[in-house]
This record gives C-alpha cells, structure tokens and sequence, in this order.
C-alpha cells in the first residue's frame, strides 16, 4: 500500500509517500510545494495543482493530513487552514480515503513520546526509511504523517482481522 502523508502550509507544503508491505516501510518520494501567485487565491490554486501533480505521478492507495494548531495569530491561522483545506481537497477529489492526525499523535507514532522536537521526527523519520533523501524538514514531517498513517491501518487491519476470526 502507498501512503501519502501532507504537512499543509501556505507558502510550503510538505508531501512524502512510503510503501507499507506488512510491517515494512519503504520511502517512495518526498518532496516541498512552493505556493505562487500574488494573492491568496492564486497561492491556494497552485498548491492544488502541484499536490494533484504528486497525486497522479505517485499513485497513493490512502493519504494523511496533519491537523494544524490555533495559534495566537487568528489571520495566521485562517490562512493555514485554507492550505489544510487544499491538502484535504486534492487526495479526495482523486478518491482517496483522507486521515487526520494531531501533530502529537504523529510524533509519538514516529518517535514514541507526543512532545518530540523536530531534530527528533527527522532523525526517526530517517531511521525507519534508510536511505531516505529528504527534501528539508516540511517533507520530513509528511513523510511522519504518512508513517502514522500506515501504522495507523496496520492496526485497524490486524483488528479487524482479529474481530473477524472471533466470530
């Protein structure tokens, strides 16, 4: 299965696809979306092409969204949840099925502890995918995204088999 896990941001989005066969993890690509344009508008309708573009070039089987924080800046926070919006939009309109996963749930999957400094994502995330040439710390924490999500259906996969075999 091909997981493509996205850390939304409006001027930079992160993207990284694995490969999970069983309990394995593989990197497949991983990479930073530049927004363009002038205005909000045109910056939102670049993020969509490009992540449409990673979409159709990569061909993921599931994807995963990290959830953004409130901070004190409301304006700041408006503008990176339209972002988070484009990074919902584009995996569903290619009929994906999207997960949602707090920063800290993605840490403590990656890492093993919630609160984890970004030195430490980064270093996990290069520990499970050997070999893994990352684009800069954006695609790193997709590429977080995306283990979670992938440890996330190995264990929603195991259940159900569990449950499956007890009736």
């Amino acid at each position: 299965m091909r997981v493509l896990g996205i850390d939304p941001g409006l001027r930079n989005l992160g993207w990284g696809v694995i490969e999970a066969r069983g309990s394995r993890l593989s990197h497949v690509a991983n990479g930073i979306i530049h927004s363009e344009g002038a205005d909000l508008a045109q910056r939102l309708k670049s993020l969509h092409a490009a992540l449409t573009d990673v979409i159709e070039r990569h061909a993921p089987d599931a994807a995963a969204v990290e959830q953004t924080f409130v901070n004190k800046d409301a304006v700041a926070t408006l503008k990176l949840g339209q972002a988070r919006g484009i990074a919902l939009l584009a995996p569903a309109q290619a009929g994906l099925t999207v997960g949602e996963y707090a920063p800290n749930a993605v840490k403590k999957a990656v890492v093993g502890v919630g609160h984890a400094a970004k030195g430490q994502v980064e270093h996990m995330v290069r520990f499970q995918l050997p070999g893994v040439d990352l684009a800069g710390p954006d695609a790193a924490d997709a590429l977080a995204v995306a283990i979670c999500h992938a440890h996330h259906l190995q264990s929603a996969g195991r259940l159900a088999a569990a449950l499956k075999g007890s009736t």
